[in-house]
């Protein structure tokens, strides 16, 4: 090389790939910045009080520690005077008469009901609504129709007839509804708290050729279960009329999860299989009473004239639980002052059942086929005070009402020991006599259907029974929804087996 001397390139500084790909991604991240902070309306995930640091939350001024709070408790608070020693209410009975009064006046001088429940009300095909209305309406006078134990039919449908008293003043106009402050109908399903399914199963069982009610059924529960709010909750918010124990038998299985409206419990199993009914999902409301109400008027005219001690008058033949009857005819068939008529089909039977109740002091209520009976709303309309001999049975509307108050409830075992029942009732002073009359004159109301729906009627205090499960339906609900689906098997709350699934036939 020329000039005496090594010559080098220049050195140049090199960048590593690592250390350019930084600044690119510092880069692009300015940008972003800039550019997002600039959006219109950015999401914000939590709301803070302009008085607040914009960039942390600050907790309410309050002690958080135990022992800080139970110091300033200790030394601040001093223990409250002792409450005034209330000797009236140290016996149970005092206080239980004193709890009857203070619900009884909240009731009637104080209604303070909660917000109205938001019924969805299922508009399904005439099929199983108002054909089966304009059926029982043409074959009304067909007297001739009678069941297997001689009972005629259509009276049978008018004594479970609660699915229609329910679903008329629920489509009546608003305008026209008494009850608007306790049970609304909405029309969009997402604004509903709970499903009303319209199908009158006890006409359809009755009046309809077996197997052709046995079809409708299948298209019934085929219609409802493919509805989207009942997948969503597997029935537990939809109510399900059967006030008859025959009615929808042969598919109710597959609806056990909804709110079923029953006459009774029969906790025996002759009616209901063991899981399907229970209180804390199920509702009992009261049979349409068969005679007519005994009013204010009547009540004052009869009270004089009802010289009987103990009435009856009905079938004095039944199976199950009502195999009772026959023992207490042979026990008080000869007692003084009882009146055991067998009953009869017709105006004429009415009459006479009316009669006899509106002439006596008590009304005995024996467990029929099932353990309820249309004979102790008839008693409690008549202002006859009901004896009711049915171990099994539980009574409508229990949570609100207290029976001790309109009706004695008796043991089968006391009732039938010689002599026992008779010499009871003979104990009631006069004075304990005019204070359960006096009650059945001012309760008798809760076991009357109407339309339009009365305040404190019957439908209205069985929706007030029914608002106070909502809260344990959407609990159950929501426990059923909030595992992942297929992640593994749920333990239903009851410990049961998981529900039946409709076998293909019938979908």
């Amino acid at each position: 090389m020329a000039g005496g001397g090594r010559q080098y390139p220049l050195k140049t500084t090199t960048r590593s790939p690592i250390f350019i790909f930084t600044l690119a991604f510092l880069a692009l991240f300015l940008l972003y910045f800039i550019f997002s902070s600039h959006s219109s309306q950015p999401p914000v995930p939590l709301t803070i009080h302009p008085s607040q640091n914009p960039t942390t939350f600050n907790l309410p001024k309050a002690d958080y520690s135990f022992v800080v709070s139970l110091e300033k408790f200790l030394t601040t608070k001093s223990p409250p005077p002792p409450e005034p020693d209330d000797t009236d209410l140290q016996d149970v009975s005092n206080l239980d008469d004193s709890v009857w009064i203070a619900e009884t006046r909240r009731l009637y001088d104080h209604p303070s009901p909660p917000p109205p429940l938001r019924v969805y009300v299922y508009q399904m095909p005439s099929r199983f609504t108002y054909d089966l209305l304009w059926l029982f309406r043409n074959t009304y006078r067909d007297t001739s129709n009678l069941t297997s134990n001689g009972s005629p039919v259509h009276r049978l449908i008018e004594q479970h007839s609660i699915d229609y008293w329910l679903w008329a003043d629920l489509i009546a106009p608003e305008s026209e509804r008494l009850l608007r402050n306790v049970v609304v109908r909405v029309h969009r399903q997402e604004e509903a708290d709970l499903f009303y399914i319209p199908f009158f199963t006890t006409i359809s069982f009755f009046l309809l050729e077996k197997q052709h009610c046995k079809a409708l059924y299948r298209e019934a529960l085929k219609w409802v279960t493919d509805q989207p709010a009942w997948k969503r909750s597997e029935g537990r918010d939809h109510i399900l009329p059967v006030h008859h124990p025959w009615s929808f038998k042969s598919v109710r299985r597959y609806m056990k999860n909804a709110i079923w409206l029953l006459p009774d419990m029969d906790s025996t199993g002759n009616w209901y299989k063991p899981g399907q009914v229970y209180l804390e999902k199920d509702l009992i409301l009261p049979y349409v009473p068969n005679v007519d109400f005994c009013d204010s008027k009547c009540f004052f005219e009869t009270q004089s004239k009802r010289t009987t001690l103990l009435f009856f008058r009905g079938r004095l033949k039944r199976n199950a639980g009502g195999k009772i009857r026959a023992k207490l005819v042979t026990e008080l068939s000869r007692a003084e002052g009882v009146v055991i008529e067998e009953g009869t089909a017709g105006e004429g039977g009415k009459a006479a059942a009316q009669s006899g109740m509106r002439k006596s002091v008590y009304c005995l209520s024996p467990a029929g086929d099932t353990p309820s009976s249309a004979r102790l709303f008839d008693a409690i309309v008549s202002g006859c005070i009901p004896v009711i001999v049915s171990d099994e049975l539980e009574l409508p509307f229990e949570g609100i009402l207290d029976y001790r108050k309109i009706a004695l409830l008796v043991s089968s075992a006391d009732a039938l020991q010689p002599g026992w029942l008779i010499s009871f009732l003979r104990s009631i002073s006069p004075s304990q006599v005019r204070e359960f009359q006096s009650n059945l004159a001012k309760h008798s109301r809760h076991f009357l259907y109407s339309h339009p729906a009365q305040p404190l009627g019957a439908e209205d205090l069985a929706w007030r029974m029914i608002a106070g499960k909502l809260v344990n339906i959407k609990l159950h609900i929501r426990r059923s929804q909030r595992v992942v689906k297929d992640s593994r098997s749920l333990c239903t709350c009851e410990c049961r087996r998981p529900n039946i699934t409709m076998p293909s036939s019938l979908a």
